[in-house]
């Protein structure tokens, strides 16, 4: 969870005076002004997206000015909390599960998460996806894998050209970790993810079959040779080093043939819903309707949904309460115990 270290004692003065009028709630400066006098302050829990103050250093006087969503209710969701276990190479990995409310600890249906990047990170506080599942009886899984930032410089070289390796096993000893320590149901397992989380979430259901029961993709990315190649103009800057993090489709063809989904449809089984914009810069549209159009030749149960106007997020108020509704008709039906 967020920690603070302070290096001046008047600023720690000053957040914990903040501290002691807000407590529970973690704080951001925002902004301030030239005097250091009055600052913007945005506050925010695992269960609420947040409210922004005025502070009056001088007086002490917190004002709030805004509520990011106040037809929320906090007590009403789910806590998110902060858990680690270890992968098989002994690599400590720390991640987040949020369980729906309730007095039950074990047996639940879990819906895996993993996070976009590979070199991002999934941090603790409000996550509107997080609680849309919880809410409706899933426990969430959250994982730091190796690569993800935050845990110093040794654990993110760690996920260096391992995005179809050791990230991924990172990925599935939390699923054991969950089935194990009887969290999980080992019948009601689902991935999701976008993006990277979303080629995660199609990894999982192609090499580990036998842990999900499902699995449910947001612009995700089904070859790395075409990612890579196909890079639009503002990405071209930074190949070299996605050559160095992730790897060469000249001299590391054969690894990334093995990991691209595009290439594993004989080993998909379970049922999919992808979402996906068509003017997404970063996806090639024409391959993934082949892919979609393979999976189906296959006979796997997949529901596609290709939006004309969104891009990789989609903006579109009617097209995201489609998207989630879709999502909570999917988990429902494929996430039941088949007798």
């Amino acid at each position: 969870m967020p920690r603070k270290h302070f290096l001046a004692p008047d600023v720690e003065q000053m957040y914990q005076t903040i501290q002691q009028q807000l407590k529970g709630n973690e704080i951001r400066v925002v902004d301030r002004d030239s005097s250091e006098n009055k600052f913007i302050l945005n506050t925010y829990t695992d269960r609420n997206p947040g409210s922004y103050y005025l502070f009056e250093k001088n007086s002490g006087k917190l004002t709030k000015l805004s509520d990011i969503n106040s037809s929320l209710v906090p007590a009403e969701l789910c806590a998110m909390k902060p858990i680690s276990y270890h992968a098989r190479d002994g690599l400590l990995i720390n991640g987040y599960l949020t369980l729906p409310r309730g007095d039950k600890n074990e047996n639940y249906p879990v819906v895996v998460m993993p996070h976009d990047g590979p070199w991002g990170r999934d941090t603790w506080g409000y996550d509107d996806q997080v609680q849309f599942l919880a809410n409706r009886g899933y426990a969430v899984f959250q994982v730091n894998y190796r690569g993800s930032t935050g845990y110093g410089k040794a654990f993110r070289s760690a996920g260096y050209k391992q995005v179809g390796g050791k990230i991924q096993d990172d990925i599935t000893d939390g699923v054991h970790w969950l089935i194990d320590t009887k969290v999980a149901n080992p019948k009601k397992i689902a991935i999701f993810g976008g993006r990277f989380g979303g080629f995660s979430a199609l990894y999982g259901v192609s090499f580990h079959p036998e842990l999900y029961s499902c699995a449910v993709v947001q612009y995700g990315l089904i070859n790395f040779f075409t990612y890579i190649k196909d890079a639009p103009p503002f990405v071209k800057p930074y190949l070299k080093m996605t050559y160095e993090m992730v790897g060469n489709p000249e001299t590391d063809a054969d690894q990334l043939r093995a990991i691209s989904p595009v290439f594993h449809t004989d080993k998909i089984k379970v049922p999919l819903i992808i979402f996906q914009g068509a003017k997404d810069q970063r996806a090639n549209i024409s391959e993934l309707n082949q892919f979609v159009r393979e999976l189906r030749k296959r006979n796997v149960d997949v529901k596609y949904f290709l939006k004309p106007n969104e891009r990789a997020y989609f903006r579109s108020e009617h097209n995201r309460m489609e998207m989630y509704a879709e999502i909570e008709k999917f988990l429902d039906k494929n996430m039941r115990v088949k007798p």
